[in-house]
C-alpha cells in the first residue's frame, strides 16, 4: 500500500456516512431551521408562505419585497451601464464609483468616516456581505450572540462555521432585551454579535442604552459587532443612529447594508460592508470566493442614486408611514393591538384573541386560516426563533407593508369583515 493510500481519509467517513458528524451542509440547514424532525431538508418559511399565497390567490404580506418599481433614475442608470458596456466582471471589491459613493453615504448621513479604498467591499446583496463577514471571524467553537428572533442567515451562516449561536430573546409586545440576559450571553467565546437595527421582524428600533451596553461588552470580551442596517433608511421617528457612531465602537463595528430594500429592488442583489480596514479585509478574503463581484450594471445604476439629495429619503419615509398606517389600522379593525411599527417595513401583532373564531391554537394556524379564508398570507414570527425560545412568540404574526397603498387597503378591509 503506497503512502498516499495510507493517508487517504476513510471512503464511507468522506462520503457521509459517519453519521456521528453532520455534514457542512446539514450544519447550516440545522442552523436556519431547514431541517424537519426528521432530518429532512425543507423550504424556509418564506418560500413555503409565498407558495400558500400564490395557490390561495392571497395577498402576499409574509415575505418582503415591494410591489412597485424602483426609483425610475435608477432603472434609467441601470440601462445607461449596459449601453456603456459595462459587461465584464467587476473589481471584487466593487466598482470604484459606489465604493466612493457609499462612502460619501456613510459620511453625510453618520458622520463616519471610511475610506473607499480599504475600507468598503460591495458584495452580492446584504446576504452575501453578512455571510463573509460571519465566515471571515469564526473558528468552531467560537460564539455569536443574537437577539431572537432573528433573520434566518444567522444561524446559518454561525452553525457552518462550526461555531455557536447564544440566543437573548427580545421580550414581547415591547421586544427589548433584558440587560441581564445580554450581559449572561457574553463569554471568552464571544467572537461576535449581530446587531439588527432597525429590526426584523419585529419592526422596533435598538435603543442608545441597549447598544450602548453591547459596545460596552464587545470591548470588554474583545468582540466584533456586525451590524445588519438593511432597513437604516426606513425608521419613523428620527434619523437612524448606526452603533458605529457609539464611541469605541468604529474599530470593532461592521455595518452591512444594500440597495434592496431602500431602493425597491430586492432582485439587484447589491450589497456592502464598511469598517476598519483589518475586518475588511477578511471579508474581502472570504467574499473573493463566494460570488466574486457583484452584477456591474446594477453596481453602477446604485452609485448614481446612493447619494441622492436628502428630498428621495424624505418622500421614501412618508411613502412607507402611509402604508405602515393603513396596516396597523386595519390590524386595530380586525381587533388587534399591534405594536406601532418604529422601522422596516414589518408590523407584528399578538393573534391570539383571534383564535376562537378561526378555530386554531397558534399564529402559525391562523396564518393558514386567513390565506384559505381571508385572502391574506403572514408569517408567524416563530418561523424566526429557534426551538428554546419559541414559545415566547407563538401568538405572533409579522405582516410587511411593503406593497401598493390600494394592495393594502383591499387586503386590510377583507381581513376587518372577516372577524
Amino acid at each position: 500500500m503506497t503512502g498516499t493510500a495510507q493517508n487517504r481519509p476513510n471512503a464511507a467517513a468522506s462520503s457521509g456516512e459517519d453519521s456521528r458528524r453532520p455534514a457542512p451542509w446539514q450544519r447550516m440547514a440545522a442552523g436556519g431551521g431547514l431541517l424537519d424532525p426528521s432530518g429532512q431538508l425543507r423550504s424556509t418559511v418564506f418560500e413555503e408562505m409565498t407558495a400558500l399565497a400564490r395557490r390561495t390567490g392571497s395577498v402576499n404580506l409574509g415575505q418582503g419585497f415591494p410591489d412597485f418599481n424602483p426609483p425610475a433614475e435608477m432603472v434609467a442608470a441601470a440601462v445607461d451601464a449596459l449601453h456603456a458596456g459595462h459587461h465584464q466582471y467587476a473589481p471584487i471589491v466593487g466598482v470604484p464609483a459606489l465604493r466612493e459613493a457609499v462612502a460619501t453615504h456613510q459620511r453625510e448621513h453618520y458622520g463616519l468616516d471610511v475610506d473607499p479604498d480599504g475600507q468598503v467591499i460591495v458584495c452580492a446583496g446584504a446576504t452575501e456581505g453578512m455571510t463573509a463577514a460571519l465566515l471571515s471571524l469564526l473558528q468552531p467553537g467560537d460564539e455569536v450572540v443574537v437577539f431572537e428572533p432573528h433573520y434566518d442567515l444567522y444561524g446559518a451562516v454561525v452553525e457552518f462555521a462550526g461555531a455557536t449561536t447564544v440566543p437573548v430573546p427580545l421580550l414581547p409586545p415591547a421586544f427589548v432585551p433584558d440587560p441581564d440576559d445580554v450581559r449572561a450571553a457574553f463569554s471568552p467565546r464571544t467572537r461576535a454579535v449581530i446587531l439588527n437595527d432597525p429590526h426584523n421582524p419585529t419592526g422596533t428600533v435598538a435603543s442608545r442604552e441597549f447598544k450602548q451596553q453591547l459596545v460596552e461588552l464587545a470591548t470588554e470580551f474583545n468582540a466584533v459587532i456586525l451590524t445588519d442596517e438593511v432597513y437604516e433608511h426606513l425608521r419613523y421617528d428620527g434619523p437612524h443612529e448606526p452603533i458605529a457612531q457609539l464611541p469605541g465602537a468604529a474599530g470593532r463595528t461592521l455595518s452591512v447594508s444594500s440597495a434592496g430594500k431602500t431602493f425597491s429592488a430586492t432582485g439587484w442583489r447589491v450589497g456592502w460592508v464598511s469598517g476598519p480596514r483589518d475586518l475588511v479585509r477578511g471579508v474581502t478574503a472570504v467574499k473573493t470566493y463566494l460570488s466574486h463581484s457583484a452584477a456591474a450594471p446594477l453596481q453602477h445604476a446604485v452609485a448614481s442614486v446612493l447619494t441622492s439629495p436628502t428630498g428621495f429619503y424624505e418622500r421614501l419615509l412618508e411613502d412607507y408611514r402611509e402604508r405602515r398606517d393603513v396596516l396597523v389600522s386595519g390590524l386595530h379593525g380586525a381587533g388587534l393591538n399591534p405594536p406601532m411599527p418604529e422601522g422596516t417595513f414589518f408590523a407584528v401583532a399578538d393573534v391570539s384573541d383571534l383564535y376562537p373564531l378561526a378555530g386554531v391554537q397558534d399564529a402559525e394556524g391562523l396564518a393558514h386560516h386567513w390565506a384559505e379564508t381571508v385572502g391574506v398570507v403572514g408569517i408567524p414570527v416563530s418561523a424566526f426563533v429557534g426551538p428554546g425560545n419559541r414559545g415566547l412568540y407563538s401568538d405572533w404574526l409579522r405582516l410587511a407593508f411593503c406593497k401598493r397603498t390600494d394592495v393594502l387597503r383591499g387586503a386590510m378591509a377583507g381581513l376587518v369583515a372577516s372577524v
